[in-house]
């Protein structure tokens, strides 16, 4: 396939996006900036001071997932967890904004909305402060998210997103309900995944792990090409899933299909400033692709363009498909 087919078949499948259904599933949360510059260290200790010029506030975790989908053009939907406070109703009030229904937003009573604080001073993360809370959700809460899931289902649904952050929404028991009623409907399912949960995706179609969180999923340290393989192959035998992609940063990405099919994925990141959320993107333009009607391998390939802008940026971002056709174009151009 020459350069130009390639992008032309690329940029058909991302122009179908807005007929696509999708629902994210999984941990929500704020991720609040604060911003500022640094000209001395404190001498209450050895740390920077940061003069705050300015804060904002974005959707976080799954939110951003449904943020980015929303941006890339697909129809979306939402379904986890709230805390009765206000960062609660400030994650609605955003969401609303973006036009995203927020019916599947369920207010836990004794649990507190995630939020984490970052602070940037001259483009780089000073520190970060969490305030969240971890334990399980409860039967109840199980049963309403379960319920939604179905509803949507039954409306009509191309793909649900499963964005695991471990702060106790996406347990063993919703993911196993998950994969039986998707299964049924011919439904896709993707998972931003967690080390710790590894063993919970078994049968889900596609998982997205990073490099790291390969390596401890499938017991194998990815240190070169061989053991990469490995890795890859150890994964898709244990969680009897469709594919995965490890991305690998600025190596790129690499698709293994339970077919045998490996495809290597180079990087198209021209700067790298911010990671943050970049795993977010990535899940969010593969699921939408696939959603599309796009073979996993076309998928992939675009989540990587996606994935190669917002590095790009400082904080949370997102993408839309003007840039990301543009991006493709330029890429083509590159490699004439």
């Amino acid at each position: 396939m020459t350069v130009w087919t390639e992008a032309k078949k690329l940029s058909k499948i991302i122009d179908r996006f807005p007929k696509t259904r999708v629902l994210v599933v999984g941990d929500v949360m704020m991720d609040h900036y604060v911003w500022g510059s640094v000209s001395r260290i404190s001498p209450e200790a050895p740390v920077p001071v940061v003069n705050v010029t300015r804060e904002t506030v974005l959707l976080g975790a799954a939110a951003n997932v449904v943020n980015n989908i929303r941006a890339l053009g697909g129809e979306v939907g939402i379904c986890g967890v709230i805390g009765h406070d206000e960062a609660g109703k400030q994650l609605q009030h955003l969401l609303h904004a973006q036009e995203i229904p927020t019916d599947g937003l369920i207010v836990e009573p004794g649990r507190s909305t995630t939020i984490k604080t970052r602070v940037i001073a001259h483009h780089q993360q000073v520190v970060r402060v969490d305030r969240e809370t971890r334990e399980g959700i409860s039967r109840e809460t199980h049963r309403r998210i379960f319920g939604h899931v179905a509803e949507r289902a039954g409306n009509g649904l191309d793909a649900i997103v499963i964005s695991d952050y471990c702060k106790g929404v996406v347990t063993k028991e919703l993911v196993r309900d998950i994969v039986r009623l998707a299964r049924k409907r011919g439904i896709i399912v993707s998972v931003d995944p967690k080390v710790t949960h590894f063993g919970i995706y078994s049968g889900v179609t596609v998982l997205t792990p990073n490099t790291k969180e390969a390596s401890l999923g499938a017991r194998v340290e990815i240190e070169d090409d061989a053991s990469l393989l490995r890795a890859g192959k150890a994964l898709l035998a244990r969680l009897a899933c469709d594919a995965v992609l490890i991305t690998r940063g600025e190596q790129g990405m690499s698709l293994f299909e339970k077919s045998g099919r490996i495809t290597h994925i180079p990087t198209v990141a021209r700067e790298v400033f911010d990671v943050t959320g970049a795993g977010d993107t990535v899940i969010s333009a593969l699921t939408l692709a696939m959603a599309a009607g796009a073979k996993i391998a076309d998928a992939a390939k675009i989540a990587n363009y996606a994935a190669g802008i917002v590095v790009g940026v400082v904080g949370t971002a997102t993408v839309s498909p003007a840039q990301l056709k543009q991006r493709i174009a330029d890429q083509r151009r590159k490699r004439r």
